[in-house]
């Protein structure tokens, strides 16, 4: 990391869209100096786009992006190759052979220049896995050896290793569970350079210097963590309600003037009038009068008008400031499951890497069961050989309903179709009109439906994913959930939350997110920690406690 130079990150007149012309920045101008910065929005709002520009992994359609030092980005869908050992994430591959040749007594030039002067290169590495709780990985296995919350602890490390002059990491607490999260924590908490984190996890906002808020297009800046800024923002949202309540009584009023003027006007046309017709006045008189009071009456009514257009103004300008949440609205009435009927059955099933289910375990009717349990326990491996995506080394899985399966990676869509192409994949009997219309309840409305998925934001992606997942058919009465909320901005997590409330099938589980599972309506919790045992919501609170101490 340099310190011989100014350290930051900045935006001018900054464009960028789609290759299909949608459209995400228009002219945003921002600039981030040292400190830990949290960029917050809703999904779909351009936070990880915006990342992306700033590492340079993608180019502004017009304007610039400028960086005082060196960059990393910790990605929100990272994807590492299985085969690749974990000194080779680490960039160190070389430098390590290059020593073990020295040190068997290899005296070639080419190994002493590859080295320089790391000699320590293997204990510095090894104790950056450490520091983030990878002591036990070692530098010698393969990433498919690894959970996905182990890949991302590994790239962070990669990324302390390099020790940038800018790091940039996208939903970094995605895959982790609470041991490693707080892990997490404490290397943001220890970062001395520039650091931009998107994250939905409110206790890693909570560690920030200032809150970024992106929205329509513009950044709003905000003074300490999230929590100050939600009570800014609470504050704002009310003084702009206010404004919207004092705008609307203006433009009533200006109704009620502009009515008045019309009366009047009509009154003074019939009063002229009759004056003529009963010869009250000469006719010259009369005529003058009838005209005079027209152009009156006419300019009154103009001034009355351009006020009620200038009071709807205010009010358009008002409501604007308002932030709506739309919510989702889902109506599953086929994924019902009647309570007696079983729909799950696991036999001695013993699963790759050597997690097991001893004896039997069953799933009931409309039951919602949280798996929890440590990185690497095997919950995603259970997860996928329940959805006959992995065969068990040895056992049995009866699938006794429709289920479906949401992976953590969310790669069951198809990049290059759209919404509604993917939806029609799982549901080909449907029409057209009828997925529009399911489609429109996951917020998929008009021209947002036929975008391809590869242009969605991983909250939207998500949103897709669960819009395919539950209108397929036959519709699933098992739905085996996998880190749901990963990718999901706090308010997506309620839309999600009131999604699955609206399901009336099975449901399984799989998050490290304590808030989300206690809102779910939970029936049963069993840990995975080499065996599937039963557990307690009271026994996962003392877990969680002593991890996070």
């Amino acid at each position: 990391m340099s310190s011989h130079r100014p350290v930051f990150l900045s935006t001018t007149s900054l464009c960028f869209s789609w290759p299909d012309g949608t459209g995400v920045f228009d002219d945003l101008g921002v600039t981030v100096g040292p400190g830990r910065t949290g960029l917050v929005g809703a999904n779909g709002s351009g936070k990880s786009t915006l990342l992306r520009l700033l590492a340079g992994e993608l180019t502004p359609t017009s304007g610039a992006v400028r960086a005082g030092g060196e960059i990393g980005h910790l990605p929100q869908n990272l994807v590492l190759e299985t085969g690749r050992r974990v000194d080779g994430i680490l960039g160190i591959e070389r430098k390590r052979a290059a020593l073990h040749a020295i040190e068997a007594g290899d005296p070639a030039e080419a190994h002493f220049a590859a080295l320089g002067d790391d000699w320590d290169v293997e204990e510095r590495a090894l104790a950056t896995l450490d520091q983030l709780g990878l002591g036990a990985v070692g530098l010698d296995r393969t990433v498919g050896e690894l959970s996905g919350g182990e890949s991302v602890l590994l790239r962070l490390a990669a990324l302390l290793l390099a020790r940038p002059d800018v790091l940039l990491l996208d939903e970094p607490t995605n895959n982790l569970d609470l041991h490693a999260r707080s892990r997490l924590y404490e290397a943001v908490e220890a970062w001395s350079g520039v650091l931009v984190v998107v994250s939905h996890d409110r206790e890693l906002l909570e560690r920030v210097d200032r809150i970024a808020d992106l929205h329509e297009g513009g950044v709003r800046w905000y003074g300490g963590p999230y929590s100050a800024y939600e009570e800014a923002l609470a504050a704002e949202q009310e003084a702009a309600e206010r404004m919207v309540r004092v705008a609307e009584a203006d433009v009533q009023r200006q109704r009620r003037e502009l009515a008045d003027a019309g009366m009047k006007l009509a009154r003074r046309q019939r009063y002229a009038q009759k004056s003529f017709e009963n010869k009250v006045v000469p006719k010259v008189v009369a005529h003058t009068r009838r005209g005079s009071a027209q152009v009156s009456a006419g300019k009154h009514r103009t001034l009355h008008a351009d006020r009620l257009a200038e009071a709807r103004e205010r009010l358009d300008v008002a409501a604007e400031a308002v932030r709506e949440e739309d919510e989702i609205r889902v109506e599953l009435p086929r994924t019902s499951v009647p309570a007696g009927r079983e729909v799950l059955r696991l036999t001695d099933l013993e699963l790759r890497y050597g997690a097991r289910v001893d004896g039997g375990f069953e799933l009931r009717g409309p039951e919602r069961v949280a798996l929890v349990g440590r990185n690497g326990a095997g919950k995603t491996t259970l997860l996928r050989t329940i959805a006959g995506e992995l065969e068990p080394v040895s056992g049995e899985v009866a699938r006794l309903v429709p289920l479906r399966f949401l992976p953590q990676r969310l790669d069951v869509l198809d990049d290059g179709l759209s919404v509604v192409e993917n939806v029609a994949r799982f549901a080909p009997a449907a029409s057209g009109n009828a997925i529009r219309a399911r489609l429109a309840r996951f917020l998929f409305r008009g021209a947002r439906a036929d975008r391809p998925v590869g242009t969605l934001s991983g909250g939207e992606r998500f949103r897709a994913t669960l819009a395919a997942l539950l209108l397929a058919e036959p519709a699933p009465q098992l739905l085996l959930l996998d880190e749901p909320t990963n990718n999901l901005d706090i308010a997506s997590v309620r839309k999600l939350t009131a999604a699955l409330h609206a399901y009336e099938g099975a449901l399984v589980v799989a998050s490290h997110d304590l808030t989300f599972l206690e809102s779910l309506g939970i029936t049963r919790r069993v840990l995975l920690d080499g065996r599937l045992r039963p557990t307690s919501a009271e026994e996962l609170r003392v877990m969680t406690g002593s991890a996070v101490e």
